[in-house]
């Protein structure tokens, strides 16, 4: 049976391929600096979407995998392969909470963008923590919420009602508590704004008009009038989100 996730995703996988807050975000730059991945490497790509974050990893890793629970999206990754000449990527249909890959398969396990879509955050965590080897680095990117509990609650109804498959976004330091209780050691977090333009935004989920103006009803009100900071600028209407990048090894030697 496809799932919700599935079917929203698929209809948008051409949408998230063009994408540029996807394709072109400064976390993924900023990503790349604060990983240094080794020629010898294999890396996991989780939730990859339209595979941008394993197709910018690939010339310089032995293999990457990416996997998605969508296969309109990891079409649209094998394209992009293809188009660029990447012979070491595959792609891989999986649950990101219950991945299909042995124990200790991956020297780096990297999710952009994609974690506020998954239903249990702590057994995705707990999976790529598995699937590392001893030593292996877990990078990864998401937009967060405020540590205020109301003000989160506001935040994420306000993303649900634009995309019906948006789980949740959690705060820095949740995420921090996920990673610590999956035996990782975290080693770098940062954050950084990120600016998104309304309407291509509403577009990537073929949001009706009644959703649209209610969208923005709630955007431009309190409580999230101060926390997105809604304005006019050339690309139109514009918000800005916060998204954290984290990085963390799993130690040398594994826990017994």
């Amino acid at each position: 049976m496809t799932s919700l996730s599935q079917k929203k995703f698929g209809e948008a996988a051409a949408d998230y391929a063009g994408s540029s807050t996807h394709a072109e975000g400064p976390s993924l730059a900023r990503l790349a600096e604060l990983i240094a991945p080794e020629p010898t490497w294999r890396h996991l790509d989780v939730g990859t979407g339209a595979g941008h974050t394993a197709l910018a990893f690939a010339d310089q890793v032995a293999k990457v995998t990416a996997s998605d629970i969508t296969p309109e999206m990891l079409q649209e990754v094998r394209k992009a392969a293809e188009k660029r000449g990447l012979g070491n990527v595959a792609t891989r249909q999986a649950n990101a909470q219950d991945l299909p890959f042995p124990d200790t398969s991956f020297h780096l396990v990297t999710c952009r963008l994609a974690a506020h879509h998954f239903a249990n955050p702590r057994s995705f965590v707990a999976e790529a923590a598995r699937v590392m080897i001893p030593g292996g680095t877990f990078a990864f990117v998401d937009n967060i919420s405020p540590s205020d509990e109301a003000l989160a609650s506001a935040y994420n109804a306000f993303e649900s009602l634009r995309d019906p498959r948006h789980g949740r976004c959690l705060s820095l330091a949740e995420w921090s508590t996920l990673i610590e209780d999956a035996g990782l050691t975290l080693t770098s977090a940062e954050v950084l704004d990120k600016d998104i333009a309304f309407d291509p935004w509403v577009a990537r989920m073929r949001c009706t008009d009644a959703v649209i103006a209610r969208l923005k009803e709630i955007l431009t009100g309190e409580p999230l009038r101060e926390l997105l900071h809604p304005r006019e600028t050339t690309d139109g209407l514009t918000f800005t989100l916060r998204e954290a990048i984290v990085i963390a090894q799993k130690p040398a030697e594994a826990h017994r």
